[in-house]
């Protein structure tokens, strides 16, 4: 059957049961368009307003679903738009097909309008190939279904990530007779099995543990693995803390769950992962971040700890710690094996009486406490603590929170407790301003009659509130949440502490006056229901009027923005060089950096 290279990839989409493509219909890739436009209503196309926010909307799917979505864009600035959000894809593990417009192969080289061709024809697409696991530039029509199916299985196999197809305009245009390949003959199945002899020796070292801990990362998540993880921790009586990525793999009201680690993370998971004899990581690359830049005693002490460490990429193994076993495997199967090996002993154990067990109950109440300081105090401006409770308040246990950089990110992790895996949307290894509002309208399109809120900061906010028009003209019912302190107070916080001194953190007008958009009339300009609010009591009424209406809405809320209440609680420790003209810090800065284990 003669089909164009746009009609393969379209049927191949409605195929894999891809619901939704995201993107702009610039003319390099309308050919693709208008293919997709025909296979209406098993594949629906949504108009954003600046591509960054295609490929953070497919994201923000993924994450919610475990199913990818397509991202679609032009040829040249279109497709350079969408690198930051494909690089938030790759850093955090998480499966989007981009496609791109590409020159057409016959006018390769002759600069045509947006070509990149100084160093190699039709360039534009190495600018992704750090950012992405593979990409493909098929020269025509008869390999697209080969390039297609590869793209899905790459994408979607081992650790998931990113991947481009990057299309010339002709191949997607040209037709040829073949046949779209079934997904389903072409892809690994099943999942990764571990060496059942590293399985026991993991076995025999978290049985003999004292103090074991689990470190659960965004792997848990991604392999369905949390009901698994859950029962490992209650076999062992082991806490559980968990990256920025793995917040959501056990409950954070389950006695076990210790919270997080890090630098700008709990007490408790702090305390709790550096006094450990054994530790069990699934799914964590043990970034700077969540171990406190290598720093011992502060977020982990490996070694004396040994370190049990299951990942599917054989790339993390040992990779910042040295392990005691490197298991490489997925992370559900791994740990439904290691339960199975722990049964065989120790079966009237009840973690309840041990005394590690009360030692993490007196670190989840201290840490209780820490964050009463600020979410509890009676000030106006309202801290951002006070802002997410009364928020958590409102909500139902279900609801999905995205989140991208800032204190607002911080403050979520600390102060917003998660029930389920794929309720938690976060830019996590990238730290990715602008990432909130587009995941939320991914995750609302996931799950178009449950609950979802997209808490930012003004600044984050500012970088894609565009897409608000997105929610408009979908008619989403996603809740966007502005915590208003005119300012980068992240960055302000950070220059307060290592230069006593600030730079364009916070945003001034040239008489020195505060500035701030209105977001709340801009929302209601944008065809959203908007309201601006001042004192905490009114969170909770104005989050039940926005849901009454049934659509999309944004509530602005004025929270603090002078130190100490405008940041939040830092329980960790985070390399940040300081210059030497500031010699007290640096003396304080050195002495921290001088016990890094990476030195």
């Amino acid at each position: 059957m003669q089909r164009t290279g746009a009609d393969i990839i379209a049927e191949y989409l409605v195929r894999e049961r891809v619901p939704f493509a995201a993107g702009i219909p610039g003319h390099g890739i309308w050919t693709l368009v208008d293919a997709m436009s025909e296979k209406s209503p098993n594949l629906r196309l949504i108009p954003v307003m600046h591509e960054q926010s295609a490929v953070h909307l497919a994201d923000g799917y993924y994450r919610a679903t475990g199913r990818p979505l397509a991202a679609f864009t032009s040829i040249g600035p279109g497709a350079t738009n969408t690198v930051v959000g494909v690089a938030t894809a790759y850093s955090d593990s998480t499966a989007v097909l981009l496609m791109t417009g590409s020159t057409h192969t016959y006018m390769r080289g002759h600069t045509v309008l947006q070509e990149i061709d100084r160093v190699h024809d039709a360039n534009n697409a190495r600018i992704f190939e750090p950012v992405v696991k593979r990409w493909w530039q098929p020269s025509s029509v008869e390999v697209v279904p080969y390039v297609i199916q590869r793209a899905f299985a790459e994408m979607l196999s081992g650790r998931p990530g990113p991947v481009l197809l990057d299309l010339p305009m002709d191949v997607q245009a040209d037709a040829a007779d073949v046949e779209v390949p079934d997904p389903c003959e072409r892809r690994s199945s099943g999942r990764l099995r571990a060496d059942p002899q590293l399985i026991e020796q993991a076995a025999s070292l978290l049985r003999s543990a004292q103090r074991p801990v689990i470190v659960a990362g965004g792997g848990v998540i991604t392999a369905e693995a949390s009901e698994a993880l859950v029962r490992v921790a209650e076999r062992l009586g082991a806490a559980v803390v968990t990256t920025w990525m793995g917040k959501g793999a056990i409950s954070e009201e389950h006695e076990l769950n210790g919270w997080s680690i890090g630098d700008t993370a709990s007490t408790s998971g702090n305390a709790l992962a550096a006094s450990a004899d054994v530790i069990l990581a699934v799914g964590c690359r043990f970034t700077d971040w969540s171990a406190s830049s290598y720093r011992p005693g502060v977020t982990f002490s490996i070694p004396p700890t040994k370190l049990v460490q299951i990942d599917i990429d054989s790339h993390e193994l040992g990779k910042n710690y040295p392990v005691a076993a490197g298991i490489q495997a997925d992370a559900r199967a791994a740990l439904e094996d290691l339960l199975t090996a722990l049964d065989g002993a120790r079966t009237a154990w009840i973690y309840r009486d041990s005394a590690w067990y009360q030692q993490i109950q007196r670190e989840r109440q201290r840490w209780e406490r820490v964050k009463a300081e600020r979410r509890d105090v009676n000030v106006l401006p309202m801290t951002q603590q006070r802002a997410v409770a009364e928020l958590r308040a409102a909500l139902s246990r279900e609801a999905i929170v995205t989140t991208g950089a800032g204190v607002v990110q911080a403050v979520v992790r600390q102060d917003f407790p998660i029930y389920e895996p794929r309720t938690h949307i976060t830019s996590g290894g990238f730290s990715t301003m602008g990432f909130t509002v587009p995941a939320a309208l991914g995750a609302q399109l996931a799950f178009p009659d449950r609950e979802v809120v997209g808490i930012a900061g003004d600044g984050d906010f500012m970088q894609t509130m565009q897409e608000m028009a997105v929610a408009a003209m979908q008619d989403l019912p996603v809740l966007f949440v502005v915590l208003n302190n005119s300012g980068w107070i992240s960055i302000k916080g950070g220059q307060l502490a290592n230069f006593g001194r600030l730079a364009m953190t916070d945003f001034l007008c040239r008489d020195g006056s505060v500035y701030s958009p209105d977001f709340a009339a801009i929302a209601r300009n944008f065809g959203l229901h908007g309201e601006r609010i001042d004192q905490p009591e009114e969170i909770i009424p104005a989050v039940k009027r926005a849901r009454a209406t049934r659509g999309p809405a944004l509530l602005e809320i004025t929270v603090a923005r002078d130190f100490p209440l405008a940041g939040t609680v830092k329980t960790g420790w985070w390399d940040v060089p300081v210059p030497p003209r500031l010699s007290e810090q640096r003396a304080t800065y050195e002495q921290g950096r001088q016990q890094e284990q990476m030195r």
